[in-house]
């Protein structure tokens, strides 16, 4: 029984090599001039993009300037806080660390009570001290109650 012949055909628009029979080399078939045309087309918008970027970013951060500041600072006390909190944890684990912190806290707290909380007059020396901080903070003047 004889088998039916098999015939492989390869068409001219292939990009796969070929072998040269006489020097037995691989020859590469050029690529077309479209998709380098494509590409440089591609090239220029890009860079025309990229030219005008500095001039965008310059107009968006001038228009959303306050809020793009206020967001950073907010990040900046979020990062600053769980910073501080690593750092007071790390802490709390080395021995005799901890006890003293408590020992402190309960000082302070004493003298603070002592000092601004037992008399009528020194609550009103600290109620013009709040007062005063709050507004060099807020930044205008606050009647003094």
């Amino acid at each position: 029984m004889q088998e039916p012949e098999f015939k492989e055909t390869q068409s001219k628009e292939t990009t796969i090599p070929e072998i040269n029979t006489q020097t037995g080399n691989l020859t590469k078939l050029q690529p077309p001039m479209q998709s380098q045309e494509q590409w440089l087309k591609y090239g220029q918008q890009i860079s025309g993009f990229l030219g005008t970027l500095p001039d965008y970013v310059g107009k968006f951060f001038g228009q959303y300037q306050q809020p793009i500041v206020s967001i950073g600072l907010v990040v900046t006390a979020v990062v600053t806080v769980k910073v501080l909190l690593a750092v007071l944890d790390a802490l709390n684990d080395v021995p005799l660390v901890a006890p003293t912190f408590e020992l402190i806290g309960i000082g302070y707290s004493v003298w603070f009570v002592y000092r601004y909380l037992l008399k009528a007059s020194s609550r009103q020396e600290l109620s013009g001290e709040i007062n005063t901080l709050k507004s060099q903070v807020v930044g205008k003047h606050t009647p003094k109650s």
